[in-house]
């Protein structure tokens, strides 16, 4: 019995100082995702739009979409393309267009990669200063509407 535990301590230890060791990335947890893009929608609802929202992670895929009810059909991809541009561009989508069309020579920028949408109504979700993912909200009838429905969104999780 005495050989048994001492055997099992002898191969687990090394397992348990490995595991220590693993890195942790902050992430964005589901229901924190879902929160944001009902409170997006909402926000632009109260106003008489219909939007659609998407939350990607920091590794730019989906997490949460939604579709208001009667939503153009393009505001899917353009929802999910602002998202996908503020998580991995760490930058509000407003910002990055005026970056560009200020600066001729970023112009790269846009077909850098082909999920990129490149108009206002993305942005970074930050927690703790931490890059998260990115929220995007395509569909009201200007950009600057849809950037306020996805600051509404990352205000009611409390995100940066």
């Amino acid at each position: 019995m005495i050989r048994s535990i001492a055997l099992a301590t002898a191969v687990l230890t090394p397992i348990a100082a490995f595991a220590q060791d693993l890195p942790t990335a902050p992430y964005l947890p589901l229901d924190m995702a879902t929160t944001a893009a009902q409170a997006a929608v909402a926000a632009c609802s109260s106003e008489g739009h219909n939007v659609s929202v998407a939350i990607v992670a920091r590794s730019g895929e989906t997490q949460v979409l939604l579709r208001a009810d009667n939503a153009g059909p393009h505001t899917v991809g353009s929802s999910t393309g602002k998202a996908f541009t503020s998580a991995s561009m760490g930058r509000d989508t407003t910002g990055l267009a005026g970056f560009i069309g200020g600066n001729p020579e970023n112009g790269g920028l846009r077909d850098m990669d082909s999920r990129m949408v490149i108009q206002a109504g993305g942005l970074p979700i930050r927690i703790g200063g931490a890059l998260v993912g990115g929220i995007g909200v395509g569909g009201a009838p200007s950009g600057a509407i849809d950037e306020t429905c996805a600051r509404a969104g990352l205000d009611a999780i409390g995100a940066e």
